[in-house]
């Protein structure tokens, strides 16, 4: 059989090379109009998309064909994965990938920041030579709270430490136990980062619980000569809260690589913001990470649809509603079981072991279910219905 792969943002020509030495048959559609998409669509087996491609319930739908979906890079809201799972379309992404180059965006944003760059660069290109005005920073010793402790946030901790920074750091996930007394972190809540961090860098995904988390109330605790960064995803910070705070002197300064539309429009109130540092998406804009993401996510995809290897998935599909009926009132009983844990720990989750006893074959949806339900207090997890 003769798998097709529909590629539909720009990736590396490794990645599209490593496809078709696996026999792959590569349909290279970057941005395509609706009705070029819609002619091909129903035929793909696999389907990879970067932070370009919006994949919609409508789209889904008209994939009869498709298997699986591969976002070259993280962050995976540009696709209804909710529709994915009730069509048994597994959906995985490369969670690796974009690390280094986001952490190392983040800390340049920063830097530009603090010593005024940005401003200095538009004022020479203007005919002025205003360095009076624009006296900047050092980070030594400042402050610098990094919400979000994931790959991303530690690799930010340990660029920042090399500046001698202090670093507070806020993750539901994680408590201090999970660091030593050298790793230079405290744990704090996130009120408190909030209002004692002369730098604020946001490293969490966008879902319901993170979606307006900085709005004008959050924005008006930060100390007034304190900035933020967000590399992450657009939404998390009200943009127009943020531009209110900013040109009131509410705070400092703004550096944003991420927006909750994209392209960014000409009439945003963030382009006419008082010290603002704005780049169009550019956290994972570099030949490595391109490179890296490319051929990791064509090599996962290959790897699936030619010899059944599932790499990294975020979701839980079901092909068959008929099985996903017969195993509903063990998935509610998993859930429960995983919740009831969940209230019952003390501290951070080491290791988790489920025992399945009776006649279902597939135990996996189980496993899945009680470490989601685990899992309910401090993220936010994707459910569906019958």
């Amino acid at each position: 059989m003769i798998y097709k792969v529909l590629i539909t943002d720009p990736i590396s020509q490794n990645g599209l090379d490593f496809l078709e030495k696996a026999d792959i048959e590569v349909i290279n559609m970057p941005n395509p109009e609706k009705k070029d998409l819609y002619k091909v669509i129903s035929d793909v087996h696999g389907w990879i998309v970067r932070s370009g491609t919006n994949i919609s319930s409508e789209d889904i739908k008209k994939a009869s064909s498709l298997q699986i979906i591969g976002r070259a890079g993280v962050g995976v809201d540009n696709i209804d994965i909710d529709e994915a799972t009730n069509h048994g379309i597994i959906v995985m992404n490369m969670p690796d990938g974009n690390t280094i180059s986001a952490a190392e965006h983040t800390m340049a944003m920063i830097s530009c920041l603090s010593r005024n760059i940005q401003l200095g660069h538009l004022g020479l290109i203007s005919g002025s030579w205003d360095r009076h005005k624009l006296v900047g920073n050092e980070l030594r010793s400042k402050v610098l709270g990094i919400i979000g402790l994931g790959r991303i946030g530690r690799e930010v901790i340990k660029r920042a430490l090399s500046y001698d920074m202090k670093i507070l750091g806020y993750d539901p996930y994680v408590n201090q136990d999970m660091f030593s007394e050298d790793d230079g972190i405290e744990v704090v809540d996130l009120d408190y980062l909030t209002e004692n961090s002369d730098i604020i860098t946001i490293h969490i995904p966008l879902i319901e619980s993170t979606k307006n988390l900085f709005d004008a109330q959050r924005l008006s605790r930060m100390k007034s000569t304190s900035k933020i960064i967000n590399v992450a995803r657009g939404g998390i910070i009200n943009e127009s809260d943020l531009s209110e705070a900013l040109n009131k002197g509410i705070i400092a300064g703004a550096a944003i690589d991420v927006f909750e539309n994209e392209p960014l429009d000409s009439n945003s109130p963030l382009i006419k913001s008082k010290n603002i540092l704005l780049t169009p998406h550019l956290g994972a804009s570099t030949f490595e990470a391109k490179e890296g993401v490319s051929v990791g996510i064509c090599r996962q995809i290959s790897d699936f649809l030619t010899e059944g290897k599932l790499s990294n998935p975020i979701n839980m599909p079901f092909s068959d509603l008929s099985k996903l009926k017969v195993l509903k009132p063990f998935l509610d009983l998993s859930l429960i079981m995983g919740k009831m844990q969940s209230q019952l720990n003390e501290s951070p989750i080491q290791s988790v072991v489920i025992e399945c006893f009776g006649d279902i074959d597939d135990t996996k949806p189980i496993v899945l279910t009680v470490l989601s339900g685990s899992l309910t207090n401090c993220c936010s997890i994707r459910t569906f219905s019958l």
